[in-house]
């Protein structure tokens, strides 16, 4: 099984233009504090047609705190980035499911990403427990790498064969535990999300049942309507 990249995760270009809407039209009311930022500029991003759009941007001068309001149709994913000015760090950019309401972003200047606290999404919750899981996949593919370096400096074929075994039986796990999680949460964005960022390629019956277990308010989603046209579109290609 190959993992399909899709586009609406591929963040290929910052839009010049900045859209900022106003308090009255906001459906999402975003609030947070960067702890010992005191100067520095915030920006919020969503991802539109392959390009990474600016929504709002934050100038931080003093208080480390922020607020921003946005429009949503649907939940999805944003991200809120820091620019540090002239620094090589790559901890910069923090991903997070948003859904109208109100949501609370804490972090830190040191540990943008790894300190970060986000609350008020449901989608966002779910999402984290899904990775929680998800790790312990990516550190049980880690060690099967580590193993394959370590063989290709001596191979051994019997070694080779049993590495690409227990990789092919993680996989599986991996995506039978991904569709799960996605059927058993069809009333969130977060499962059409899931099954197009992580499983595009899975047997088509768990497409149809993640599809199929879809409320009718997450189908008519950003994700949901993508998924559903993907489904569509692999089930004509197969048919060929």
């Amino acid at each position: 099984m190959k993992k399909i990249g899709l586009a609406l995760l591929a963040v290929v270009v910052l839009a010049s233009c900045e859209k900022k809407e106003t308090v009255a039209d906001a459906n999402v009311h975003i609030t947070g504090d960067v702890k010992g930022l005191s100067q520095g500029k915030l920006y919020l991003q969503k991802i539109e047609d392959t390009v990474a759009v600016l929504i709002d941007s934050i100038i931080i001068s003093g208080d480390s705190r922020f607020e921003s309001h946005i429009k949503l149709d649907s939940p999805e994913i944003l991200y809120l980035s820091l620019d540090r000015g002239q620094t090589n760090s790559i901890d910069n950019s923090l991903p997070f499911f948003a859904e109208p309401g109100n949501i609370k972003i804490e972090t830190t200047l040191k540990h943008f990403f790894a300190d970060a606290k986000i609350t008020g999404s449901k989608n966002h919750d779910l999402w984290m427990e899904y990775k929680e899981i998800g790790n312990r996949f990516n550190d049980e593919n880690l060690i099967l790498m580590e193993k394959r370096l370590k063989n290709e400096l001596k191979p051994n074929q019997t070694v080779t064969d049993s590495i690409e075994t227990a990789y092919q039986k993680l996989l599986k796990r991996k995506y039978r535990y991904t569709a799960h999680f996605a059927a058993t949460h069809g009333d969130a964005v977060v499962a059409p999300y899931l099954a197009l960022s992580e499983i595009a390629d899975i047997n088509m019956s768990y497409l149809d049942t993640i599809q199929k277990s879809l409320k009718p308010d997450v189908a008519k989603s950003k994700y949901g309507k993508i998924f559903t046209k993907y489904v569509k579109d692999r089930k004509a290609a197969e048919k060929k």
